[in-house]
């Protein structure tokens, strides 16, 4: 995958759910995790089998305006906001770290105003935070990565190719053998 990312959480306060998010970090290739005014302990996480702040650097801050990020970096918040882009119409940043809220909290306004954007999973109410992140890093890996098309099932190609037969019915026709 081109880029890199890191995935941090602000004012988390459950370590299972932290480790969580951090091993399915760890497990989609993210180069960095952080914390924010957050407790988290290792040994309390054992979500995290693959002991990530072992493996992968962890960052610790004790409040927004501390949070330091590589150069070129973009903070991308998520949260449910109104004025947030829905993740299917986001555009990752190649450089990016993305931030998750605490459990029963949204992302204080001053992590809000720090981001450079702030996108939204389109779900009726809020996921847990692991769920979220992965279901973030995945459509970030499907977008970034180096995958081709997905294929078009048979009826579909027979739609889009010049040869194929007039279907007035709606229905596609047999094909025979």
């Amino acid at each position: 995958m081109r880029g890199f990312f890191g995935i941090g959480v602000e004012g988390l306060s459950k370590p299972m759910n932290a480790g969580n998010l951090f091993r399915t970090a760890h497990a989609f290739g993210g180069s960095f995790v952080f914390t924010i005014a957050a407790t988290y302990s290792v040994n309390a996480a054992r979500s995290d089998t693959s002991k990530t702040p072992h493996n992968l650097p962890w960052y610790t801050y004790d409040s927004p305006a501390e949070l330091s990020l590589p150069t070129g970096c973009q903070l991308v918040g998520i949260e449910l906001l109104d004025e947030a882009i829905e993740l299917p119409s986001f555009r990752h940043p190649l450089r990016a770290a993305y931030v998750l809220g605490p459990e029963m909290g949204s992302l204080s306004p001053a992590l809000v105003a720090r981001c450079d954007h702030v996108i939204k999973i389109p779900t009726s109410f809020c996921v847990n935070v692991g769920v979220a992140g992965a279901i973030v890093m995945y459509d970030r890996l499907i977008t970034l990565g180096k995958f081709g098309e997905r294929p078009l099932s048979p009826l579909a190609k027979a739609r889009d190719t010049a040869a194929a037969p007039a279907n007035p019915g709606g229905r596609m026709p047999k094909r025979k053998a």
